[in-house]
């Protein structure tokens, strides 16, 4: 028994920290209650797997770089030769007791050396340059990617809000139907009104109850993708928030397209000094040692060490056939990125005008979607009396109804359209 009071005891006190490493967990299976669209990009754009590349990009520039490096690091060579000639050369002097021995026709040689470079024209600088520009040009590249799910996110939330609003409808016009249910079953159990009003009715509730399921299953649909997008489960009662309806209009860009099209162009400049550096005289130290028959005296048949130490300059001028075309090949790049970007401009400015205009449309719209609904809910009260007093028919009272949810359908459609409109302004101006 003391055993298992003292296991006991040990187990309450681990139980908050079980909770807290359990919690986050916990919560996640449960799925978020909200979300707001902001969240949600940020959630795609961390789960999309293209964000990997970013660190495969950097990870190719620190190894390239490393390898650029070396250049300036002692270059050891080792080589060894044996040969056997037809022919050495000899000297035959008629000088009395005194004879120059000639070489052996075979001959064995090992050498190893070193050679350091001491100057390069700045091409291990360049080239290091070069790689870090293109290190910017391909993290750009997935940055602009990045950018473009924004837009598909946009539309899938978009999406959802409008089935949830067309939900909200729905259930209004059911309320409404009900409601006229309701003042014509008195009168067609009092013989005042056919039975077929009452049948219109009930079938008109259960189309919307069809149509209700539609909306639903539809929504379900789309938060299913938005989940797969996000990388995170999305429960069916998930609020999504509205994006709020301020709106300031500014037409500065800060698109990644632009820094793209920025480092394009810097990469274009380092080819060029690269181009400048690979014409440029070459400077390096050496050493030679070895061992070998013959060794530097060539007039001696025994094997001996020897070493050779020096400063060479070696200036490669082949370049200078091809370094003019080189050259102009680097400006019609920098023409080619001057037009896709002066093009990515002028279609970036169209959009945002398109966007604007369409902003201005749907406020003008929604200016007078409010009267027009006020006005279709005073006909239909109006219609649910003249249905409990026998006036009209059902189909009538029909009509008046299905009109009102026509109006308040076109005020949600063009709020989340003038809504929709100004993310998709902020989205093309690179502000959201």
């Amino acid at each position: 028994m003391p055993l298992i009071s003292k296991w006991l005891s040990r187990l309450m006190k681990m139980v908050p920290l079980i909770l807290v490493v359990l919690a986050p967990q916990l919560l996640k299976a449960q799925g978020r209650e909200s979300l707001s669209l902001s969240e949600a990009i940020q959630l795609a754009q961390s789960h999309y797997p293209m964000l990997g590349q970013k660190d495969l990009v950097q990870l190719t520039e620190n190894l390239s770089t490393q390898n650029i490096n070396t250049a300036f690091l002692p270059q050891p060579t080792i080589s060894g030769q044996a040969t056997y000639q037809s022919d050495v050369t000899g000297l035959s002097l008629p000088i009395p007791g005194f004879s120059i021995p000639s070489p052996q026709k075979d001959q064995y040689r090992m050498v190893a050396g070193v050679e350091q470079l001491v100057y390069d024209g700045g091409m291990v600088k360049t080239q290091k340059e070069i790689q870090q520009l293109n290190t910017a040009v391909e993290q750009n590249k997935v940055e602009v990617e990045l950018y473009g799910l924004k837009t598909r996110i946009n539309q899938l939330y978009f999406n959802v809000l409008l089935q949830e609003e067309l939900l909200k409808q729905n259930e209004l016009v059911s309320k409404n139907i009900q409601a006229g249910i309701a003042k014509v079953e008195p009168q067609v159990q009092n013989g005042n009104m056919l039975r077929s009003n009452l049948l219109v009715l009930q079938a008109e509730r259960l189309q919307v109850k069809q149509k209700n399921i539609e909306i639903t299953a539809a929504r379900k649909g789309l938060l299913e993708m938005l989940s797969i997008y996000i990388g995170q489960p999305l429960p069916v009662n998930l609020h999504l928030q509205k994006p709020p309806g301020t709106w300031v209009a500014d037409t500065l860009l800060l698109r990644p397209e632009l820094q793209l099209f920025q480092s394009q162009s810097d990469l274009v400049a380092g080819q060029r000094n690269l181009i400048r550096s690979r014409n440029l005289p070459k400077a390096n130290a050496f050493f030679q040692g070895g061992y070998g028959r013959p060794g530097l005296n060539l007039l001696s048949n025994e094997f001996k060490p020897f070493y050779i130490a020096g400063f060479k300059v070696n200036w490669p001028l082949g370049g200078l056939y091809t370094s003019g075309r080189e050259k102009k090949l680097a400006v019609i790049s920098q023409q080619t990125i001057d037009l896709q970007k002066q093009t990515f401009l002028l279609n970036t400015s169209s959009q945002l005008q398109q966007q604007q205009a369409d902003i201005d449309k749907y406020e003008a719209l929604l200016a007078t979607d409010k009267e027009i609904i006020e006005l279709r809910r005073q006909v239909t009260e109006s219609a649910k009396a003249q249905l409990e007093n026998a006036v009209i028919t059902s189909n009538d009272f029909l009509i008046q109804v299905n009109a009102e949810d026509s109006a308040r359908q076109a005020m949600i459609l063009h709020e989340l359209q003038w809504l929709q409109a100004q993310v998709n302004y902020l989205i093309i101006s690179g502000k959201l």
